[in-house]
């Protein structure tokens, strides 16, 4: 059968056809424990009862109208953003983290123009995007190629020292993500990311942080930058947010950052994509008052620190919250444990070139933990018998 899909992704050759909690079931029945989520989209997991009605009944009622009228769960969300956040802020609602990314960039651009400023800095090993400003900022050279050139105005830095060597007179932003999620699970120092956080605000130098996968009670508070304990002058969140359904934000502190005219989306927080946020923070926030979502975490980091100690092919956990990542020592290859793993029931992620990364769903059960972990220590078993050790 004719494919008619470009060739884009490199896809595993498995159909999934429903899923319950944090399990996943292909056509042929073969279950499989989540430790992905969709890459970190499906923050409440699957067949989610509370979420699944309310855009039920959202969809029998009204999807969309465009932001040529007031959509009254958008304004409730970006409240209710504001609040969770602990400092008040503004939103912009958009699609997916790439368009939320495009519009903190713009917005930034916009600040900066009235002094002549338009630089912003980036850290090496980000990654903010595929569209072409968002793959501007990305401080990955690999990606860049093909697509040359790129954006006037980025710049890549080693490490967050380096920030300081690269800020000039023409500069506006830097734009961070406090864990990389493609670049190895790896989180930012935080007496670091305080301190920078101070010097950008006396320059008048916007703190741009890219809350698309750390977002949303990934980390165990509401955003990361809650956990590092600053108020960044702009966010963007998305993928965690809509529980599946297509949402990003970009939210700052800027009041009258965007004007009429100045930025937009057609479907951005639509009454579907905003009712569904607003049950996604709903479901999570009390997940997270109950305590429930902190015995997940100690849960997963118990088992994960247990897989170092156990076997030779993991060497060091990096992460925080639910958003971890296993390095994997010399002479194992990363893709054979991905694929490993597909083949006794367990999804995971790669991140970087050497490490497993690890992004469950925010609810998932503590017996779906415990048989996820049995999983890989089983191909973990495998792997070692294969090579020997």
């Amino acid at each position: 059968m004719k494919n008619y899909l470009l060739s884009n992704y490199n896809r595993f050759g498995i159909y999934f056809d429903r899923g319950e909690g944090a399990t996943l079931f292909d056509r042929d029945g073969k279950r499989y424990i989540d430790f992905a989520s969709g890459i970190g989209v499906n923050s409440i997991g699957y067949g989610n009862n509370e979420f699944s009605k309310a855009v039920s009944e959202q969809v029998s009622k009204l999807l969309h109208t465009s932001n040529l009228f007031r959509i009254a769960p958008q304004e409730e969300l970006a409240e209710k953003i504001s609040q969770l956040s602990k400092y008040q802020l503004f939103s912009f609602f958009a699609n997916s983290g790439t368009e939320a990314n495009e519009s903190a960039i713009k917005l930034v651009r916009k600040y900066g123009s009235k002094t002549g400023r338009y630089k912003i800095v980036t850290l090496e090993h980000s990654f903010h995007g595929r569209t072409y400003g968002s793959l501007s900022a990305t401080g990955q050279v690999s990606l860049h190629e093909n697509f040359q050139p790129m954006l006037d105005g980025f710049s890549y830095a080693k490490d967050i020292e380096d920030i300081y060597n690269l800020i000039d007179d023409k500069t506006i932003g830097v734009m961070v993500e406090l864990i990389q999620g493609e670049g190895g699970v790896e989180p930012l120092p935080k007496e670091e990311i305080q301190r920078l956080a101070q010097y950008l605000k006396s320059k008048d130098i916007l703190l741009i942080v890219d809350e698309v996968q750390t977002g949303i009670y990934r980390t165990g508070e509401f955003l990361a930058s809650n956990y590092y304990e600053i108020e960044p002058d702009v966010i963007t969140l998305a993928k965690g947010l809509g529980g599946g359904v297509p949402i990003g934000v970009m939210a700052t502190k800027l009041e009258n950052g965007f004007e009429a005219g100045d930025h937009g989306s057609t479907f951005g927080g639509n009454f579907l994509a905003s009712v569904a946020g607003l049950k996604v923070i709903e479901i999570l926030e009390k997940e997270y008052k109950s305590g429930d979502l902190q015995k997940r975490i100690e849960l997963f980091e118990k088992r994960l620190n247990q897989l170092v100690e156990k076997f030779p092919i993991y060497t060091s956990l990096h992460g925080i919250g639910l958003m971890r990542g296993l390095s994997i020592g010399k002479g194992f290859e990363l893709s054979t444990i991905v694929e490993k793993g597909l083949e006794h029931g367990v999804i995971l992620l790669k991140s970087g070139r050497n490490r497993l990364r690890f992004l469950p769903p925010l609810t998932i059960s503590l017996n779906e933990i415990e048989e996820g972990f049995f999983k890989i220590e089983k191909l973990s078993k495998e792997i070692l018998d294969k090579h020997g050790k």
